[in-house]
């Protein structure tokens, strides 16, 4: 018997009997071979995901990996067998956002994998052939299970336009904050500091690319041309900000709780500091970090350190949200 989560209402799940869903026209039909867990999965499974940003009952997963098994009607037959990855946001496709390629800001109201439309924690995912980004024949889909997130840091690394021999820095030691250290790597920097609150961090964000690491209770510079904030906290921001020299530009990537201080506009106009945000990945990002994983120049694979069964679903949610920091990605495994 093939199964999926189904989560019922906050705190409630089951697992169900999967039937595979028969690709439409434009649709394509994947066969998931694993499927990440992060924060916005456990906030779906306590109930504390924003309203309008989740539809229950659901089957969860936005981050996952698999091979095209069958398509639909106007989509290529070669498309079968191959190993994809694929967006999460289900855009309109016709307001003026998406046609500018800003699918994440589309008008037409959010809906998205693993949110409010089934998700991959389940043997298969059904979803339009043209999210899907198709992979080297030799990837990894482990590793591969971690590309949504590192196409949203993608996203910031698209624009924080960093150059070569530029100094950029990195706050926040996660998932997303070792993403955005490979990105910013592959540029060649002069300098790239990472800035996070654990040493047992410093390891990892060296191996990465690293040329320094601080906790944020040390010295820290204020001549940085570039900062990407990965942390989610309203303190994280303002430490970017303050790693930034007049004129910097800043890349803002997690969601503090609502009402949190922000930064200063006072400090950000009279340093003409340049400040972008992120939500999600639009389809520009998702090309460059499946390119730049492709190039081998994107490891997501140290950064798992959990892989269960779907079965384990509940196990998997507690590890995420354990705090233990021997816990980095979680992955299931239909």
């Amino acid at each position: 018997m093939t199964t999926a989560v189904v989560v019922e209402a906050p705190g409630a799940y089951r697992l169900e009997e999967h039937t595979p869903r028969e690709p439409g026209p434009g649709e394509a039909l994947v066969r998931v071979h694993a499927v990440g867990i992060c924060g916005s999965d456990r906030e779906v499974y306590q109930g504390n995901r924003p309203e309008g940003y989740v539809r229950y009952p659901l089957t969860p997963g936005h981050e996952w990996s698999g091979t095209v098994q069958a398509v639909g009607a106007g989509v290529p037959e070669s498309l079968v067998g191959r190993k994809a990855v694929g967006e999460g946001f289900r855009n309109c496709q016709v307001c003026d956002r998406c046609h500018a390629g800003e699918t994440t800001l589309c008008t037409s109201g959010y809906e998205e994998t693993g949110f409010t439309q089934p998700g991959a924690m389940a043997t298969t995912l059904t979803l339009p052939a043209r999210l899907l980004h198709i992979l080297p024949d030799d990837a990894d889909l482990t590793a591969a299970a971690l590309l949504e997130p590192a196409a949203c840091i993608a996203a910031a690394a698209l624009k924080a336009n960093a150059q070569p021999g530029e100094r950029v820095a990195v706050v926040g030691t996660g998932t997303l904050g070792m993403f955005a250290v490979q990105f910013l790597k592959a540029i060649s920097p002069s300098e790239l500091l990472v800035v996070g609150t654990r040493n047992d961090r410093e390891a990892l964000s060296r191996q990465f690319g690293a040329t320094d690491f601080r906790t944020k209770d040390l010295e820290l510079p204020d001549d940085f041309d570039v900062v990407i904030e990965t942390a989610g906290s309203a303190s994280a921001a303002r430490t970017s900000a303050s790693l930034l020299r007049r004129g910097g530009r800043l890349v803002l990537t997690g969601i503090p709780a609502p009402g949190a201080e922000g930064l200063d506009p006072t400090d950000l106009v009279v340093r003409q500091l340049e400040v972008h945000t992120v939500f999600g990945a639009p389809p520009d990002a998702w090309a460059h970090a499946v390119r730049v994983f492709g190039a081998g120049l994107l490891d997501p694979l140290p950064l798992v350190t959990h892989e269960l069964p779907l079965t384990e679903f509940p196990q998997a949610i507690e590890l995420v949200g354990s705090g233990d920091p021997k816990v980095g990605k979680v992955l299931l495994r239909p």
